[in-house]
């Protein structure tokens, strides 16, 4: 069953309110994010996000594009940067200083980057964008 754990339109924009609200679970998570420019994108994360010093996670992670086209982005085996969070931001997938997907403590500015970790391109239409939906599901 799927449930959803945390949307920016019921609980605010925070990454701590994020964090909060996942505490506790060990579910895989499924983050779908929609931006300023309607693009629909995200990832299904092996491990909840939380505060973290180093990355974690498995090679189940993995980044998508859904609207307006779908393609998917697994893990290449180049590295195991899958899940890093702090307090500040979180990213999904790294090396070379770039990130697959970085959303700020706002929730509201996010980043997308071609990075090792998922071969992906650009998940948004521009490599910076404005958050305007997020939501959260974990499954039970």
């Amino acid at each position: 069953m799927w449930h959803l754990a945390y949307s920016t339109s019921l609980h605010g924009s925070s990454l701590k309110s994020l964090y909060r609200k996942l505490n506790g679970s060990d579910s895989p998570v499924l983050m779908v994010i929609k931006d300023s420019l309607n693009q629909v994108f995200g990832s299904f994360l092996s491990h909840p996000l939380r505060p973290s010093e180093t990355f974690y996670g498995t090679g189940e992670t993995f980044l998508f594009m859904l609207h307006p086209r779908f393609k998917c982005f697994r893990w290449t085996r180049e590295n195991s940067f899958f899940i890093k969070g702090d307090l500040d931001s979180f990213a999904i997938g790294g090396g070379s200083g770039h990130f697959g997907l970085w959303l700020d403590e706002t929730l509201y500015l996010g980043r997308s980057s071609p990075c090792y970790t998922f071969n992906n391109c650009c998940l948004s239409e521009r490599d910076d964008f404005h958050v305007i939906e997020l939501e959260v599901w974990t499954f039970w």
